[in-house]
């Protein structure tokens, strides 16, 4: 039988709290998980691909069955099948997330029939926090601290010269 292995596909700038409960959810339901820090070309980035791809490292390391890579500019699909990876796992907080990963979903299925998207919701903890808000709040000085990994805020605290909680 074929290991099921599934991409969590994102830009991850910063990684949050959010993302890690998506990570160890997945990796409860699938052999192999690979966070895919990928690259989102309308997006300015605080963090490189390769200071993500640490970050994330650091944070997913106790699940033994989860890795991390970076993928510079590709479709999904097309890094998925790279990977050997059947199933795209995206987390949703909203219904403004489901509305716009429910379109991906069937763009990607129009691509890749043979790879299927599963939509994980998020926990009622983590469904106000986004990358967008985290870098928003943590530029003025706000704590972060309960909404990121300890080495993500440390790593937010040196990239924005030590005005994080």
């Amino acid at each position: 039988m074929t290991d099921k292995v599934a991409i969590f596909p994102g830009s991850f700038d910063p990684f949050t709290n959010g993302h890690l409960d998506t990570v160890r959810r997945a990796s409860t339901m699938f052999d192999r998980v690979v966070v895919a820090v990928m690259t989102n070309t309308s997006k300015r980035p605080l963090f490189s691909a390769d200071e993500k791809t640490a970050l994330i490292q650091t944070a997913v390391a106790q699940l033994a069955n989860v890795s991390v890579v970076a993928q510079p500019a590709a479709l999904t699909v097309d890094f998925a099948r790279q990977l050997h990876a059947q199933f795209i796992v995206r987390g949703l907080r909203n219904v403004q997330d489901f509305s716009y990963e429910n379109d991906i979903a069937a763009v990607n299925a129009r691509l890749a029939p043979d790879i299927q998207t599963v939509l994980l919701p998020a926990k009622a903890d983590y469904a106000a926090i986004s990358s967008s808000i985290i870098k928003e709040v943590a530029s003025f000085g706000g704590d972060v601290s309960t909404m990121v990994p300890a080495n993500v805020a440390a790593a937010l605290r040196d990239k924005l010269g030590g005005s994080v909680q």
